[in-house]
């Protein structure tokens, strides 16, 4: 019979986070960011980039390989930044960015709502490295207790 029990919890725990799921997929944050990808693919200069900057980027990881050493390592990195500064500089690329840090913001944020609901030691993955991680580990007195000084008894 527990079986029963924990098998509804499951079912109700799925049907939750399905609904969870369309709420998201039906958020501004999702809309805007679907519709600066579309802008940003029908963007004929955005697309012309961004393959010239996936072949000067394979480039780029081929003279890795041998570094400052490689004869043109400075040229290869320096058109590899120009491109991607290009890049960053147009309009629908811009948009797409914001658009995709507010959805990816919006994704942290629940996730670190259930994270909380669980456990505040539970560590929640972000695309933000400002972003405020609760759990901690050695050195912050987080779930290891390294940090956390000891009372003395006398």
């Amino acid at each position: 019979m527990i079986e029963t029990v924990e098998s509804v919890d499951m079912v109700e725990l799925i049907m939750e986070s399905h609904e969870l799921s369309q709420m998201i997929n039906q958020s501004s944050e999702v809309e805007a960011y679907l519709t600066a990808k579309k802008r940003m693919e029908e963007d004929a200069q955005a697309q012309e980039l961004l393959a010239l900057f996936e072949k000067k980027k394979e480039a780029y990881e081929d003279v890795q390989r041998f570094g400052k050493y490689h004869p043109d390592f400075d040229k290869i990195s320096t058109e590899v930044r120009q491109l991607k500064r290009s890049l960053e500089m147009l309009d629908t690329v811009q948009a797409f960015k914001r658009a995709e840090d507010a959805l990816d913001n919006l994704l942290y944020q629940v996730s670190r709502t259930i994270a909380d609901s669980v456990s505040h030691t539970i560590k929640v993955p972000s695309n933000n490295p400002f972003l405020e991680t609760k759990a901690g580990g050695c050195g912050t007195g987080g779930s290891c207790g390294c940090s956390i000084k000891k009372k003395k008894t006398s």
